[in-house]
């Protein structure tokens, strides 16, 4: 059954589509049937930037297990690392 709730954030990164990198500002995480994986739902998550057009689009199609993995991944990463490190407003080079 598809949720028909998407959550939806404003990010800041970057992400790379057929066209190369592009820059992310919104990410979009529902639970729907996928395009590709071969499963009747999945997870999907869209990272992409709306002004640039449909192309500029990088889209997830995740288990339950592979979704919570990658949260727990993310989750471990970032611990491992100082906080802040990885944020936009880390300390520029001048």
């Amino acid at each position: 059954m598809c949720t028909y709730l998407t959550e939806q954030i404003d990010i800041t990164g970057s992400g790379k589509g057929a066209t190369g990198y592009f820059p992310l500002t919104r990410a979009m995480v529902y639970v729907d049937h996928p395009q590709h994986a071969p499963y009747e739902h999945t997870v999907n998550v869209d990272f992409l930037n709306p002004d640039l057009g449909p192309g500029a689009r990088v889209a997830l199609e995740l288990t339950e297990e592979g979704a919570l993995a990658l949260i727990d991944a993310l989750r471990s990463a970032l611990a491992s690392a100082p906080p802040g490190l990885a944020s936009e407003h880390q300390n520029q080079p001048a």
